[in-house]
């Protein structure tokens, strides 16, 4: 398997494997759907396009003979690592690939001098919080509200984030 950033041509790929991961029946084979919680799409080619432009961000994808397996999205907001969209090919959930693409996640802060890791995490996702509990993050405390924009999928309860933060 090899690591490495996204490239444009990657874009239908990567949303494939996130939508797939994320929303809808073929989410249901692993445990990072979100299928209960929200109707729609978790991101789409012009997202993915705009994110992987970003100067100060990248997606890394963690390929397996040419597929993309799994991915992460890592923007420097000052001395802070943003992590998002961390994404495993359901079928591969829970055979550690996911701590693989989080180790290239802590390479990238420390490379980038970098304090601290956050992410947000939607509060109903327990199984997902405690995941991140074990490898380090904790609950900052801070709450934010779930976008309000149809491109993040439509929620079918009330949502809400909570962020979580690693020390480096």
């Amino acid at each position: 398997m090899k690591i490495r950033p996204a490239v444009p041509a990657d874009v239908p790929a990567l949303n494939q494997l996130v939508n797939s991961a994320y929303r809808g029946d073929s989410s249901r084979a692993g445990w990072t759907t979100e299928a209960d919680l929200l109707e729609g799409i978790r991101t789409s080619e012009p997202a993915l396009a705009a994110m992987i432009q970003k100067n100060n961000a990248v997606i890394l994808v963690c390929e397996d003979d040419d597929q993309i397996e799994a991915c992460v999205y890592l923007e420097q907001k000052g001395t802070v690592l943003y992590l998002g969209m961390l994404t495993v090919r359901p079928p591969l959930q829970g055979k550690g690939m996911g701590a693989l693409m989080l180790q290239a996640a802590e390479d990238r802060a420390r490379a980038l001098d970098c304090a601290a890791i956050q992410m947000t995490v939607i509060t109903e996702r327990k199984i997902l919080i405690d995941y991140y509990t074990r490898k380090g993050f904790v609950d900052t405390g801070e709450r934010q509200p779930f976008p309000n924009d149809p491109a993040f999928g439509i929620p079918k309860i009330p949502l809400s984030f909570l962020v979580m933060e690693k020390k480096i």
